[in-house]
């Protein structure tokens, strides 16, 4: 039973043998530019839509919840990621501080975390892109534009998402390039992201309508079961719409190749929140004072759609047009994080340890590729609602375990150097840990089921191969 909960000490990176090191060529700003083209995506571009579906005009509030919660999660991350530089993020801090078999289990969530990140993200600039081919008169054939329709546990209509799995490929070749060419491209495409949701916002808002926002609650705070069978309340739809705020957890994956981990970090995490956070709150507003939420919550552009409906067609096209462009920028930062975490957890011989080897230039090539091909399944196959809700479950797993790990440093090494101290220590992890439940809680049930599965899967895995593999180590 011991060995279940072994700690793994923290190496240096510069102490690990050259075929294992990552090259140093990230600094602050394209640590903040990646956590920011990281969060604004899919989640403000196209889950709004699913949200206001949940949650009426009370989709705002659930943005708050959702934001606070993952405010504590950040800045828990910030102290540990100083605390501890090395890659594999919430994974590492575990087993540095919880053991092994909680990290097991921690990874084993990221993996899922990560992989269906950038299948959602895939599959909402499909979306965009296939409305924008569309408006310049390309017409794809439909079941090649989304994977399978569902009812419930049944498929409706079978279907192949074509461009999603396109977008994943380039973005994948991108990252085979290089790291710092990379981070240098999305930190371009993050200010072109940020232009287009201000402009969306300064078009938008002059056309608010409160009686848009009547009801503002309609189905409840907590989760309520309709009669169509979709579980609907503010909290549902924090759930999902959690997912529109973490990204500043992929940051945490690069602390090898930054340059000053004990500076960079804390200000990439902490300052992409920051800024993330308050562009939500304007364009959420925004968009459910400018149209009535049961008009666009069917939509995958719903931004675009409410532009159309006050007139303003060049600009949905724009939008459109820049969605396209940008929404690489989330694929860019959850591919590079999850390549990174199967990379630490083959490393540590919990995963076949060839893939943990780096090219003569220090790039995870074989990794990358296998982490593109398995988000590439999902992305292709499976529909962005399901995906998505998938997708936080493995999250809030994560950021409870750093809010853990935070809790428990606290306690056994209160002297250890941090060189970001988190502020109300215990209210950032506590808030961190019982957020996380609650959210998980009210998330859809078969989603809850689904996850149960994956991590029992997860276990059978690591009792017959990872265990053993690692005691080798």
């Amino acid at each position: 039973m011991a060995s279940l909960f072994r700690l793994k000490p923290i190496v240096a990176a510069e102490d690990r043998p050259p075929e294992h090191q990552l090259a140093r060529t990230l600094s602050w700003p394209h640590l903040v530019a990646m956590g920011v083209g990281a969060i604004v995506g899919t989640g403000i571009l196209t889950l709004i839509g699913i949200g206001a579906e949940r949650a009426g005009p009370a989709v705002i509030l659930s943005f708050a919840v959702a934001g606070a919660i993952c405010a504590c999660a950040a800045l828990a991350y910030a102290e540990m990621a100083t605390m501890m530089p090395a890659s594999g993020s919430a994974y590492t801090y575990s087993y540095a501080v919880l053991g092994e078999i909680i990290a097991w289990v921690v990874g084993w969530s990221l993996l899922a975390e990560y992989t269906l990140v950038v299948a959602t993200v895939a599959v909402g600039w499909s979306g965009y892109g296939n409305g924008f081919l569309l408006d310049h008169g390309i017409h794809l054939p439909a079941a090649l534009t989304h994977g399978p329709a569902m009812a419930g546990w049944q498929v409706a209509e079978w279907g192949f998402n074509l461009p999603a799995l396109f977008i994943i490929a380039v973005v994948a070749g991108l990252l085979c390039v290089g790291t710092r060419e990379s981070a240098t491209l999305n930190a371009i495409l993050v200010v072109l992201k940020i232009a287009a949701l201000a402009l969306f916002v300064a078009v938008a808002l002059p056309h608010f309508d409160a009686a848009n926002m009547e009801p503002f609650s309609p189905y409840g705070f907590g989760k309520h079961h309709g009669g169509d069978g979709v579980e609907r309340g503010v909290m549902v739809a924090a759930s999902i719409m959690f997912f529109a705020f973490y990204g500043f957890d992929a940051i945490s994956t690069a602390a090898e190749e930054t340059k000053n981990p004990g500076r960079d970090l804390a200000i990439g995490i902490v300052g992409s929140m920051v800024a993330c956070v308050a562009i939500y709150m304007l364009v959420g507003l925004a968009a459910v004072g400018a149209m009535h939420y049961s008009r666009f919550a069917a939509s995958s552009e719903p931004l675009a759609v409410i532009l159309v409906d006050i007139g303003q067609p060049v600009i949905a096209d724009f939008l459109r047009g820049t969605a396209v462009i940008a929404l690489p920028t989330v694929i860019l930062a959850f591919l590079f994080g999850q390549s990174r975490i199967f990379f630490v957890m083959a490393r540590d011989r919990m995963l076949p340890e060839a893939l943990a080897r780096v090219s003569a230039g220090g790039k995870p090539l074989r990794i990358t590729i296998f982490t593109a091909c398995v988000a590439t399944f999902f992305a292709a196959f499976f529909p962005i609602g399901e995906i998505a809700a998938l997708a936080n479950a493995g999250t809030l797993t994560a950021f409870a375990a750093v809010g853990l790990c935070l809790l428990v440093l606290r306690r056994r090494a209160p002297d250890a150097p941090r060189p970001f101290r988190t502020p109300a220590a215990w209210l950032v992890g506590l808030g961190a840990i019982f957020g996380c439940l609650y959210l998980f809680i009210s998330l859809p049930t078969k989603t809850q089921i689904a996850f149960g599965i994956w991590n029992l899967v997860g276990l059978l895995v690591y009792f017959a191969y990872a265990r053993g593999s690692a005691a080798r180590a």
